[in-house]
């Protein structure tokens, strides 16, 4: 029988609810368990995929191409399992599924109402993973803090859920702020007592305390948390902040945070967590041998969680390399021809983001000049790509006035165009071509080289590709497509001989590194910043 994990937030935001969930999901993993975690967001918006990334950072696209929230991201890259549209839910399809059954008649006449219509649907997708017969474990992470308008049908639903399920089989994990007064010299448990007070007041009584904190909580502070919130004394769990993510799973198994869960659920201890990898995944990171300075342009910099994926999978191919990546991150609004050397000569690599829309796209294009013309390791990934591909027409090939005819429709050589297929596209939720696709590389390909095999796929989010009727013409000039998709031929893949490393992917790669399998193209891309950086020292 499949068990469930709820974990809540409280006191305030951004506490950590899904590094929390991912943590314990591996410490559970490394026991021999089968575990997935899902996401609840509150939003009325069916999914992420048409919020502005300054409002919701990043939109993690899943293999079976759902647009979904970034902390999917975290469970892929901690688990190392692909989740699916199953794995995020929003009070925005919630209400969608609900109102399209009551337009068919499905209510039998019934006044359909929050209670108990909404938070049955919401319970169904609740079970959904559980009723596959894939996990014995789902953790739930319900986004918002207690007391949000917006959540009160998924704690409700919750509260439903456990009398239903029983108390062995479905358990809440509220985590909570316990802040330090600087002025007093002390923490303090009084927000976390009225996080605990409003939960219950809904019916639901936590079973285990996740506290924040910036300082060690004593056995004292435990005591009188587990007293006022009616927990065991070793269900109060500290959870101090920690230099990397990564590091979290450690903390929380030496606060035997599974452990309780497990004595919670009457699971069986298994094994002690298997975790000798992610301790050696650590040590690398932690102890590099050499280091590399890598910009990131794009236009979202201001908003680092926009390109959440493509840090962490930095930090994943820096471990792998034993290397330390220092990411800049340069608005591309700000670089023109007469200052790029200023901006970018310090730089050992050069990673050009994926974006939307017309803002600050001349400022790829002239980043992609400069390093092309002296040889700086590129990487570009979506847009990134696309922008190589329009700088390599205007500035080698010679098409002048080469462009995207997302930015300019009517440009004189449309070198990047809309695929056939969204042409006749009017909504703009969940309709680009989304999620895995195939891809054939060429033998004696620096893509070949890199991934070692002939056929990949990748996860996709775009509407435009590469316009093949110019592709002889760039082949003819050096720029090699050295990735096709077998059916559509769409260019996947762009790179130049003779180059020490300018590759560009219309896929994003980020989007399937992980702690156990970092991407080989970004792992290719830091050794590149590497070799750069050392002859550059030389």
């Amino acid at each position: 029988m499949t068990k469930y994990i709820f974990v809540t937030g409280g006191v305030t935001s951004s506490l950590g609810k899904g590094i929390i969930s991912a943590s314990l999901a591996k410490l559970l993993q490394a026991r021999g368990y089968r575990v997935t975690i899902q996401k609840f967001d509150p939003y009325i918006n069916i999914d992420p995929g048409t919020l502005n990334p300054y409002e919701h950072g990043e939109c993690f696209v899943t293999e079976d191409g759902a647009e979904t929230d970034l902390d999917l991201g975290h469970y892929e890259r901690f688990l190392n399992v692909p989740t699916s549209q199953a794995n995020n839910i929003t009070t925005g399809r919630i209400y969608q599924n609900v109102i399209n059954a009551e337009r068919q008649g499905a209510y039998l006449g019934k006044t359909v109402q929050v209670v108990p219509h909404i938070t049955d649907e919401i319970k169904r997708n609740m079970r959904m993973l559980g009723n596959s017969g894939d996990f014995d474990i789902v953790i739930t992470e319900l986004g918002g803090t207690v007391g949000d308008i917006e959540s009160l049908p998924f704690i409700e639903a919750v509260r439903q859920f456990k009398w239903e399920e029983g108390a062995n089989n479905a358990i809440v994990i509220h985590l909570t702020l316990i802040p330090f007064l600087a002025a007093a010299g002390e923490l303090k448990t009084k927000p976390t007592q009225h996080s605990v007070k409003a939960l219950l007041e809904y019916g639901i009584q936590p079973d285990i305390l996740v506290c924040r904190t910036e300082h060690p909580i004593s056995q004292d502070i435990r005591k009188k948390i587990a007293l006022f919130c009616n927990v065991n004394v070793n269900a109060v769990i500290e959870s101090r902040d920690a230099s990397t993510i990564y590091d979290v799973p450690l903390l929380m198994m030496k606060e035997q945070l599974d452990k309780t869960v497990l004595s919670k659920l009457k699971l069986a201890q298994k094994n002690e967590p298997d975790m000798e990898s992610w301790k050696e995944f650590l040590g690398r990171l932690k102890n590099p041998t050499s280091e590399v300075r890598i910009g990131l342009i794009g236009k979202y910099v201001e908003l680092p969680d926009a390109y959440k994926s493509i840090i962490e999978s930095f930090v994943h191919a820096g471990s792998k390399n034993e290397c330390k990546v220092k990411v800049e991150y340069i608005h591309s609004e700000g670089i023109y021809p007469d200052n790029a050397h200023e901006k970018l000569g310090h730089l050992d690599g050069v990673l050009v983001a994926p974006g939307f829309g017309s803002r600050g796209i001349e400022g790829k294009i002239d980043t992609i000049k400069y390093v092309r013309e002296n040889n700086v390791p590129f990487f570009g990934i979506c847009l990134g790509m696309q922008c190589a591909v329009i700088e390599y027409g205007r500035n080698v090939i010679g098409l002048e006035g080469a462009h995207t005819t997302e930015i300019e429709e009517n440009c004189a050589h449309p070198v990047i165009n809309m695929m056939e297929e969204q042409k006749q596209v009017t909504e703009k939720g969940g309709t680009m071509r989304l999620g895995s696709y195939p891809c054939d590389l060429k033998k004696g390909t620096k893509a070949y080289a890199i991934y070692g095999r002939t056929h990949i796929t990748e996860r996709h989010r775009h509407r435009y590709e590469f316009n093949s009727a110019y592709l002889q013409q760039y082949e003819d000039a050096g720029m090699v497509a050295s990735g096709i998709n077998p059916e559509s031929k769409l260019v996947e893949i762009i790179e130049l001989k003779n180059h020490p490393f300018f590759v560009g992917g219309q896929f994003h790669p980020e989007l399937k590194s992980t702690v156990a399998n970092p991407h080989p193209l970004f792992v290719k891309f830091v050794a590149a910043a590497k070799e750069h950086a050392k002859k550059v020292s030389n």
